[in-house]
């Protein structure tokens, strides 16, 4: 819960009792017939009062003295302004000096929306909304026009701290590295699916860190990944212990090549996955229970024996099945080393499937966007209503304590 800030009489100098005064105008408003939301509610006019007396305040700074007071320059009535805020709209008379030049900052000159109402639109856009939708919202709950012009220059203030999100400094190390890919619609002369991979971290804190979207055209080889991965190196990581991803050309190579210690580990909950794409429906509960005893073996070799098992069964109707296994077993064979602790933040990959959920909602909603920038835009959008503090980090595991230890035996001296 978020502390309260406490209240100071300027004339008593007493800390004011705030239930006791919400309790007071709630009830001289019920008196008097008042709302307490809406046009000339009695929210709306506390927050008239209060951003009157701050340009007020605004004024008296600016020009050195109060009402009345001499000087050159003197107040000169004011101007009718009306501002959109998070209660709806909002009249206010704003001060006005006889030079004309004051410049007020709660309240800046042509802007008509309070900083608050930015956030609402940006939090509307990043679940989903299009901006028609949006622009309909504030007319149906604040009462208030909002062209959908006005909505995209909110949206578009946005990129610049993209930009900044993109380059932050990152952590030392990381324990584990996902590297995933989400595909999205994008009119590059004709509409056509686009890869966007997202890399997110574990840090040693136990929590989930974005550290950054690329857009790819899915022809992506070494090359491109060297470029990423070493992008990602040179904002501080200098060390991941175990790198886990699923079938990327060129990837595996690029990883080794930027932190030669790192182990690639083949995406478990991604390879179980496509088994089944190549199964019918009818037998996939039964080929589940199957497939279990080779990703759950304490051993490699135990595990191949479970496998060549469940290939004696499925080998012959479904050869796919096994040339997926078989092409896959040496960036799967290293998650039978780990201990159990390890093998379950490997295998965890609630984080991720609800982070890509939440941005094939933002997407599809959209059909497709005009360009590359446009798409990451949105993305970033999903990424920054994560987190109220737009790092786009959040909660791993309430069990990482065990894990965190595992990770420091398996990989002494580099957990820190």
């Amino acid at each position: 819960m978020t502390d309260t800030v406490e209240m100071i009489d300027p004339v008593t100098g007493e800390i004011i009792d705030q239930k006791e005064l919400a309790e007071q105008l709630l009830a001289q408003a019920i008196e008097q017939g008042v709302g307490l939301v809406g046009p000339g509610g009695l929210l709306a006019g506390l927050t008239k009062t209060v951003l009157e007396t701050a340009l007020e305040a605004e004024m008296t700074e600016h020009l050195g003295h109060e009402r009345h007071g001499p000087g050159p320059n003197v107040r000169n009535g004011t101007r009718s302004k009306t501002v959109l805020t998070e209660i709806g709209p909002v009249e206010i008379e704003v001060p006005r000096d006889r030079e004309g030049t004051f410049e007020p900052q709660i309240v800046k000159k042509r802007k008509r929306r309070l900083d608050g109402m930015d956030e609402v639109v940006l939090s509307l856009s990043a679940r989903r909304l299009t901006t028609g939708e949006i622009a309909a919202h504030f007319e149906e709950v604040y009462g208030a026009a909002v062209s959908k012009d006005t909505i995209s220059r909110i949206t578009e203030k946005v990129c610049e701290e993209m930009a900044e999100w993109a380059n932050r400094p990152l952590d030392r190390v990381y324990p584990v590295v996902f590297i995933d890919a989400i595909h999205v619609k994008v009119r590059d002369g004709q509409v056509r699916n686009k890869p966007f991979y997202v890399v997110l971290g574990v840090t040693v804190n136990g929590e989930r860190d974005i550290l950054g979207i690329w857009a790819g055209d899915g022809g992506e080889g070494a090359k491109f990944w060297l470029g990423v991965l070493t992008e990602i190196k040179n904002r501080g990581v200098e060390d991941v212990c175990i790198a886990v991803c699923d079938g990327l050309r060129g990837l595996p190579d690029a990883i080794t090549a930027v932190w030669e210690l790192a182990m690639v580990q083949a995406c478990v909950i991604h390879l179980i996955r496509n088994t089944f794409r190549f199964a019918s429906r009818h037998y996939w509960e039964e080929m589940g229970k199957d497939l279990k005893p080779v990703y759950t073996a304490p051993t490699e070799a135990a595990a191949r024996e479970r496998f060549e098992e469940f290939d004696e069964k499925w080998g012959a109707q479904y050869p796919a099945i096994s040339r997926l296994w078989r092409n896959a077993w040496a960036e799967f064979a290293p998650f039978l080393d780990w201990d159990v602790e390890i093998r379950r933040v490997v295998c965890s990959t609630n984080a991720i499937e609800s982070l890509n959920a939440r941005y094939r909602r933002a997407v599809r909603a959209r059909g497709h966007f005009p360009n590359d920038a446009a798409a990451l835009k949105c993305l970033y959008l999903v990424t920054r209503s994560l987190d109220p503090t737009g790092r786009g980090r959040a909660r791993w595991a309430t069990r990482w304590k065990p894990a965190l230890n595992a990770f420091a035996i398996a990989f002494e001296g580099r957990i820190n």
